[in-house]
């Protein structure tokens, strides 16, 4: 066996779009060993979102720009835990609606990311020009591309005008064939098939004691996915989570192509169920009392536990991404691939060091 060779891999490099280093030990082309440093990019959020429970809504979307939405949610969700309040149900389909427009955009960049990391700019491209379909759609529905500020604790600010819902629907229409058109490339190209089956692997067990979730846990066979437990408009809906038992980069990569079909779906069936009412609740008073709250995020199962004690400060909150259960799970997948696989390893579980470090 030859001299073992240690190189660094980040924090700065072509494949990561923020900042992670992976300290790999080679035996030649061969990854042997792999240390997983991060921490580059804290920002003390948990500490910001507890000084003023009316302005942590908005501070929450900010934890992450390609969930920011989702991180709204589950603020909102647990504050309307704690003051007891039943969102109106237009307001949940309305939210809906939105989170799967954000899960849309969200995968369709990793999509766009794991075909860039192969050296597939073609792919790259098309799979962006289609998530500028969605971010176009999002801003004429809430006057935003990112952070949508839709969410405030009690339901939504924006409504959707009939104008708006014919407008989700044409959308959605135009979407789908260019999806199933993305589903054949990923699914069929030749290239992508090499540089990812039977790479980075994860068995079941493995994703489960690594705490994985989402499309990482989901690829490696197990079926969980927090929409099931119904909330938002979610129990009014019919869909099953997308599973697949490979395991591997291309296992992770295909689920996120099915979830976008799905995505599709599920806005498709919260149409025909906007019937007329409020889309908001008056919340008046400052929260006291605990609440636990879970929503599925694009990259899987997001908490937010909120503490209040009847002041405008929170006495605690406590967030856990699903990108800190996710990215350290790459451990796992790195021994035994060849050098030139780290980087696609590594962006098939879709990090954002932002949600991990936060």
């Amino acid at each position: 066996m030859a001299k073992a060779t240690i190189i660094p891999i980040g924090p700065q490099h072509a494949a990561f779009l923020e900042p992670l280093n992976v300290r790999l030990t080679l035996d030649e082309e061969t990854v042997v060993g792999a240390e997983l440093n991060q921490g580059y990019n804290h920002r003390g959020m948990e500490y910001a979102l507890s000084l003023d429970h009316k302005k942590s809504q908005y501070l929450a979307e900010r934890v992450c720009g390609i969930c920011s939405f989702h991180h709204s949610s589950a603020y909102c969700q647990g504050m309307e835990m704690i003051y007891g309040i039943e969102v109106p149900e237009r307001a949940k389909l309305i939210r809906t609606i939105m989170m799967e427009c954000q899960r849309l955009t969200s995968h369709l960049l990793a999509l766009g990311h794991i075909a860039e990391s192969v050296g597939y700019e073609n792919l790259f491209m098309q799979c962006f020009r289609e998530r500028e379909y969605v971010m176009m759609l999002v801003n004429r529905l809430s006057g935003n591309r990112v952070h949508y500020s839709m969410n405030v604790v009690g339901g939504v600010k924006r409504d959707l005008t009939p104008e708006a819902v014919k407008d989700v629907q044409d959308t959605m229409d135009q979407l789908r064939p260019r999806l199933e058109e993305l589903h054949r490339i990923f699914g069929r190209d030749s290239t992508l098939s090499k540089r990812t089956k039977g790479v980075g692997k994860l068995s079941r067990q493995e994703a489960w004691e690594w705490g994985t979730v989402g499309p990482v846990s989901r690829a490696s066979g197990i079926p969980q996915d927090i929409r099931q437990d119904g909330f938002a408009a979610y129990s009014m809906l019919k869909f099953s989570p997308v599973v697949r038992e490979e395991g591997d980069s291309y296992a992770r990569m295909m689920v996120r192509m099915d979830e976008c079909l799905r995505s599709v779906d599920i806005i498709e069936q919260c149409l025909p169920l906007l019937t007329d009412g409020p889309v908001a609740l008056q919340v008046k008073g400052h929260p006291s009392g605990e609440a636990f709250s879970r929503v599925e995020a694009p990259r899987g199962e997001l908490m937010y536990y909120i503490r209040g004690k009847g002041t405008l400060a929170l006495e605690r909150i406590k967030l856990r991404t699903p990108a800190l259960m996710n990215v350290a799970a790459i451990l796992s997948m790195m021994p035994g691939c060849q050098l030139a696989d780290v980087p696609t390893i590594t962006v098939s579980v879709d990090p954002c060091i932002c949600c991990t470090d936060r």
